[in-house]
């Protein structure tokens, strides 16, 4: 790889595991426990994205998006759906920690969004960190993508220019905003396709 390069960041969620608790997930879970989807949809887009910035708690998510109501299923149920919805993506992630300790020059650290529970409970149930060596996520940094800020900050951290550092993630917009403060982004779009990215650098 080019010397230029100092830094690899990379999101989580659709690139390395599934999304912790995307629309799919939550169809799912709508289905399971039979709660009406488009009202759970609603309330969930509502709240999310504080939940997401860690500025409330996974028990505060449930009581505005489930459990504004009594239910014959259990917290705890629930909670234990919602994390195993957390499954890992095939091949990339074994492959790009072969590719990290082939290129020791170069620092790997996740630029995520994501609620500080789901974050937590991934990261220790998947082994992120074999292959990421810190974690920016919105439920640290009080920002999520695609606030240039949060951008900014990952770039700051890992203390070198925007030019110097790669970035992947499986949402054109994503890429796009990451583009706009100077860093290098590609559009993750499997793991094949990525893979010939990395290695033609």
């Amino acid at each position: 790889m080019k010397n230029q390069y100092k830094i690899l960041f990379s999101d989580i969620g659709g690139v390395l595991l599934r999304n912790g608790w995307g629309h799919e997930s939550r169809k799912a879970a709508a289905e399971k426990f039979k709660i009406d989807y488009s009202e759970m949809d609603i309330l969930h887009d509502f709240i999310f994205n504080v939940w997401e910035m860690g500025k409330i708690t996974i028990d505060d998510y449930l009581d505005t998006v489930v459990f504004k109501e009594r239910r014959n299923f259990s917290r705890k149920e629930f909670k234990e759906f919602m994390l195993a919805q957390s499954v890992q993506l095939p091949k990339t992630l074994p492959w790009l920690i072969k590719w990290k300790n082939k290129n020791k020059n170069i620092k790997v650290i996740s630029l995520n969004n994501e609620p500080r529970e789901l974050n937590q409970y991934r990261i220790e149930k998947f082994n992120l960190h074999q292959f990421f060596d810190a974690f920016v996520s919105s439920c640290e940094v009080g920002m999520r993508k695609p606030d240039p800020g949060i951008f900014l900050l990952a770039v700051g951290i890992a203390q070198a220019k925007p030019e110097e550092c790669l970035y992947f993630d499986d949402r054109i917009m994503l890429v796009e905003a990451a583009k706009k403060v100077g860093i290098h982004a590609y559009h993750h779009k499997d793991f094949e396709s990525t893979k010939k990215i990395l290695e033609s650098l």
